[in-house]
């Protein structure tokens, strides 16, 4: 299969991003949590991605979802959910903080990863570097604080008003706030993520999110980036057959 590099993100091109309504975006959140299901718990060895973020998500044609750019990734054998690493490698806005700043790296930092990304796809922003005029957090803590006021449906890209089925949308925000919580053992394992996407069961009360912190920004930064716009700047390679 041929790739097509530095194609922008489906769900952030205003122009593309119309070919990604929910049900297709829906299928992507549940094909990344099931491949991690598989890296995580069905391979011959336990596999740590250590980098899933939304450029390492390949599409085919038919908008199937393949984790890719396993050069960070580390398996581990026996029942062993994780090590510790003096090397931290990784994306700033992806990454658990037990792991950004101890090194600390295991199946639930992926697991942090995931709801970093599936954050963004439902709403078509980035973690890093977003912008809100009412405040300075990050994308996490934005979806935390329309969580806890009970306005979790304006964190939901525009472009899907139309295609969006209410009840999924909201349960994959809460499911995506589940998995960034700040301590390891309160996330779910990706077998528990597979599940509650895939049911309509009572989920858990997400607890307050890793990172979630207001930054201090700039005068001058602030005013630039209110003029300019929160498009995600992650890519996603396309795969096209021969």
């Amino acid at each position: 299969m041929k790739e097509v590099a530095n194609k922008k993100a489906y769900f952030v091109d205003q122009t593309k991003n119309r070919l990604l309504d929910w049900t297709k975006r829906y299928n992507i959140i549940n094909g990344i949590a099931r491949g991690l299901l598989y890296l995580h718990q069905d391979s011959r060895l336990r596999i740590i991605h250590r980098d899933l973020k939304a450029s390492n998500v390949l599409l085919d044609t038919y908008m199937n979802p393949k984790i890719s750019d396993f050069g960070m990734a580390r398996s581990v054998a026996g029942n062993e959910m994780g090590a510790k690493t003096c090397n931290v490698v990784g994306t700033h806005g992806y990454m658990s903080p037990e792991y950004a700043v101890d090194g600390i790296f295991s199946v639930k930092s992926d697991v942090f990863s995931f709801g970093v990304l599936l954050l963004e796809i439902v709403s078509s922003k980035r973690n890093r570097g977003f912008v809100h005029e009412d405040h300075n957090l990050n994308l996490i803590g934005h979806a935390w604080k329309l969580y806890k006021e009970d306005r979790s449906l304006e964190l939901i890209d525009e472009q899907l008003a139309d295609s969006c089925h209410v009840s999924q949308v909201l349960r994959s925000i809460e499911v995506g706030l589940l998995c960034v919580q700040q301590w390891p053992e309160d996330r779910p394992n990706m077998s528990s993520v597979v599940q509650m996407l895939g049911n309509e069961n009572l989920l858990p009360e997400a607890k307050e999110p890793g990172f979630f912190m207001e930054r201090k920004v700039r005068e001058a930064e602030n005013s630039a980036s209110q003029t300019g716009s929160s498009k995600n700047e992650v890519t996603i390679t396309l795969l096209e057959p021969r």
